[in-house]
């Protein structure tokens, strides 16, 4: 695969080093903060009731990074010739707990089966300053999906922005021009500003 004539890999996280994957979430800002808990957080839990040091420790053990015979399945980390550029969050929707408390994304409208972990969700995209607008984050979004089948799930599903005029810190879930030419397709508008796009095997 190629973006903007550079070589990209895109490797399951348990296969990227854990100092790659710092390398993409960066010294400073939200992704840092985040450490792609904002759907992991136990109930009545905050991000500043812990520090983010510990939020990193458990995005390293959830992902496995660093051990690639591990069973992890938790995101894949995208590679431009060599460096760590981008990060996708996505694995049984079961395991997102904030998703599965949400009253409105992306439940709303549907009758679907809380605890389904057969069907998989794409949560967080992450690009490296330096590699955004490069076709990082779709080719994130395009891998998630047989990642996700490879594992036995039986559906992959997003919760994109409507627009893209949103603020940096909410384009974190995608934009639907993404999921959209990754193959995705509308299912639900739970809110004006937030859509669910899926894909069935």
């Amino acid at each position: 695969m190629t973006t903007a004539d550079a070589a990209l890999a895109i490797l399951p996280a348990n296969a990227a080093s854990c100092a790659d994957l710092q390398t993409v979430f960066g010294p400073r800002g939200p992704a840092r903060v985040c450490q792609c808990q904002r759907y992991k957080l136990a109930p009545r839990e905050a991000f500043r009731s812990f520090p983010a040091a510990e939020r990193a420790e458990r995005l390293r053990e959830q992902t496995a990074c660093g051990d690639p015979r591990a069973k992890a399945t938790s995101g894949l980390v995208a590679y431009v010739d060599g460096d760590p550029a981008g990060w996708c969050g996505v694995e049984p929707r079961s395991n997102y707990g904030g998703l599965v408390r949400n009253n409105r994304v992306p439940w709303e409208g549907r009758d679907e089966d809380k605890d389904d972990d057969s069907v998989w969700a794409v949560t967080c995209f992450c690009i490296r300053a330096g590699f955004r607008r490069r076709g990082v984050g779709d080719a994130l979004a395009q891998a998630a999906v047989p990642h996700a089948r490879a594992h036995g799930a039986r559906a992959i599903e997003g919760y994109p922005m409507v627009t893209t005029r949103a603020i940096l810190e909410e384009l974190h879930v995608g934009t639907v021009g993404m999921f959209a030419r990754a193959g995705f397709t509308e299912v639900a508008r739970p809110t004006l500003r937030r859509a669910v796009w899926r894909i069935d095997f």
